[in-house]
C-alpha cells in the first residue's frame, strides 16, 4: 500500500460521501472489532479500537486497531484470543523511542492487531488513540462515530451521509477541541508525520518478532538486561 502524504497547507474543508460498498467496509469492519472487544471484555480486559474504524472513513487497505491501555499479562490475553477462536500469526515486541512505553502487537487474521503496553504509558501516549479517533465496545454497537486525524493530518469529522475532511496544519487549537485532546498531541503528531514525509518512514528504537514459545516478558526481560535504555523504561514501570 503506497504511503499516504500529509496536507501541508489549509486547502478547506472538503465534504465527502460514502458509498454503499464503504458503509458495508464500515460495518465489516466494526464488526470484527465488536467480536475481538467481547472476547477481551470476557477475561476482563477493557479494550478499545481506534483509527478509520471509529471515523468512518475506511477503505480496502483499512485494518482493525484494538488497544488494552492497561499492562496485563500478554499470556493471559493470547490465551483469550485463542479461546475466543482468533488464530494468532505473528507477535511483535516494539519500542518506538526510548520515552514511550514498550509495546506488545499481537496480530490476528483478518488484517486486525491487538496491541498492550508492556510497561506503563503516559498520559500523552493514551492521547494517541483519541487523536485518531477511539471508541469503546459499547459505543461502536451503538453505531457512535467520532472526529479524528487521519495519516495525512486530515481533520474527519463524521456526518451522516460520510465526512467532512479539513487540514489540520494552521488549524491545531480548533482540532484539539474538536477531537477532546491536549495541543500539545496534535504539535507531536505534526512533528511526527511531517519529519516521515521529510526523510522516509521514521523507525523505531526496537522492534523484535516473537518466535513460537517465546512470551513477551521474557523477551523483553531478556533485552532488558542487555540494554541499558529499554532496562531504565522497565524499572520506571
Amino acid at each position: 500500500m503506497p504511503r499516504e502524504k500529509t496536507t501541508r497547507r489549509d486547502t478547506g474543508s472538503a465534504v465527502k460521501f460514502y458509498t454503499e460498498a464503504q458503509w458495508r467496509q464500515l460495518s465489516t469492519l466494526r464488526a470484527r472489532a465488536v467480536e475481538i472487544m467481547a472476547v477481551l471484555d470476557e477475561r476482563g480486559l477493557s479494550s478499545i479500537v481506534h483509527g478509520s474504524v471509529c471515523r468512518g472513513d475506511v477503505s480496502a487497505h483499512s485494518d482493525v486497531d484494538v488497544y488494552i491501555s492497561q499492562v496485563v499479562s500478554s499470556f493471559i490475553v493470547e490465551l483469550a484470543l485463542e479461546r475466543g477462536g482468533f488464530s494468532i500469526l505473528n507477535r511483535e515486541l516494539v519500542h518506538a523511542t526510548p520515552f514511550h512505553a514498550i509495546k506488545a502487537h499481537i496480530y490476528l487474521e483478518g488484517d486486525s492487531v491487538v496491541t498492550l503496553p508492556l510497561t506503563s504509558p503516559a498520559p500523552i501516549e493514551l492521547e494517541f488513540y483519541r487523536f485518531g479517533g477511539s471508541l469503546i465496545q459499547e459505543e461502536v454497537l451503538k453505531n457512535k462515530r467520532v472526529a479524528g486525524v487521519d495519516k495525512r493530518l486530515i481533520l474527519i469529522e463524521p456526518t451522516k451521509e460520510g465526512h467532512i475532511e479539513t487540514p489540520i496544519i494552521g488549524n491545531e487549537i480548533i482540532t484539539a477541541r474538536k477531537i477532546g485532546v491536549g495541543l500539545k498531541i496534535v504539535k507531536e503528531r505534526l512533528k511526527v508525520l511531517m519529519r516521515r514525509d521529510e526523510v522516509g518512514r521514521t523507525g523505531v528504537y526496537l522492534k523484535r518478532q516473537l518466535a513460537p514459545g517465546d512470551t513477551f516478558e521474557a523477551l523483553l526481560k531478556s533485552i532488558s538486561d542487555r540494554d541499558p535504555v529499554v532496562r531504565r523504561r522497565v524499572q520506571k514501570g
